[in-house]
């Protein structure tokens, strides 16, 4: 059945049966309306289809006269995704992550058939879409700010203290232009891992297009860079969203742990940004599998299609 299903959806008369193909601007008023991520905000969306050169098609579900969900496309993919990057032939163009998939969608009705192939749809989903599979991954999701103890942040305060009294300075991320941030963090990235940062070739394009959504801050230790994360925000009319893509360190600073401070230094800016607005937070560090987010983050289950 499966089989006889994923050939189907290779048609597109099949594949969007039962929606309705809607404007640009219907797609971002939907998406203020019942929330979206990152990986489906309407500014990221149509800026990063047209870096890509790939025609995005908008599709809403309507219920009665009201459109009560919809979702941006490339051909049969969610548009975005690495398997569409791929498929058109554009891998690692851009990147972000293993992002979490929120789509605009009204709560509490019947589920609604999802055709368009997708990974990492949130877990808030399952009771949204027809055509989902939990998958064998898991994110790694931000913890309550009530779950991390005194004694773990009075350590954080200690080690960003130490960090400061050695010469370390945050300075934010605003406070450089893309180019600039685009080159701390190839630098960072091939420091840390000896290899390059996905997408590097086109890394300052990118964030020129996308500057407006960065948050975070820069360690620089004696005037020098020394750890740097790419963080994206929006923010819904629920929540705020932050979607941590990746992180460049100096191995040389590694006796202060800048990673982890740095870490500490936006997590803490978030939640206070979150609770000024009055807003849940939904801050994700990507694939769960890695010890160090588990000081951080549970895992929560994601989807595909």
């Amino acid at each position: 059945m499966g089989t006889v299903r994923a050939m189907l959806n290779r048609f597109r008369f099949f594949r969007e049966r039962g929606w309705t193909e809607i404007t640009a601007a219907d797609y971002a008023d939907i998406w203020q309306r019942y929330g979206g991520s990152v990986a489906t905000h309407p500014a990221f969306v149509e800026r990063l289809s047209g870096l890509a050169g790939i025609a995005v098609r908008y599709l809403g579900w309507r219920r009665g006269d009201v459109f009560v969900a919809a979702i941006p496309v490339w051909g049969r993919h969610l548009a975005l995704s690495k398997a569409a990057l791929k498929a058109y032939r554009k891998k690692a163009l851009f990147d972000l992550g293993n992002a979490e998939v929120v789509l605009p969608v009204a709560p509490g009705g019947e589920k609604i058939p999802l055709r368009h192939a997708g990974r990492y749809l949130t877990a808030r989903h399952e009771a949204d879409f027809l055509g989902l599979k939990r998958q064998k991954e898991e994110l790694s999701l931000l913890k309550a700010a009530e779950a991390f103890s005194a004694k773990f942040r009075y350590n954080q305060r200690r080690q960003l203290r130490l960090l400061t009294e050695a010469g370390g300075v945050i300075r934010p991320v605003s406070e450089f232009s893309p180019s600039e941030l685009a080159a701390i963090y190839v630098d960072l990235f091939q420091r840390r891992w000896e290899s390059p940062a996905p997408g590097a070739a086109s890394m300052a394009e990118v964030f020129t297009l996308l500057h407006d959504w960065m948050c975070g801050s820069v360690f620089m230790l004696h005037d020098e860079p020394v750890a740097v994360q790419v963080l994206y925000r929006i923010e819904a009319a629920q929540w705020v969203g932050i979607e941590y893509i990746n992180g460049g360190v100096d191995p040389k600073a590694r006796d202060y742990s800048p990673g982890s401070v740095l870490t500490f230094v936006n997590v803490e800016a978030a939640q206070k940004d979150a609770a000024d607005r009055g807003k849940a937070l939904r801050y994700s560090f990507g694939r769960a599998g890695r010890d160090y987010k588990n000081l951080w983050c549970v895992p929560e289950p994601v989807f595909e299609v």
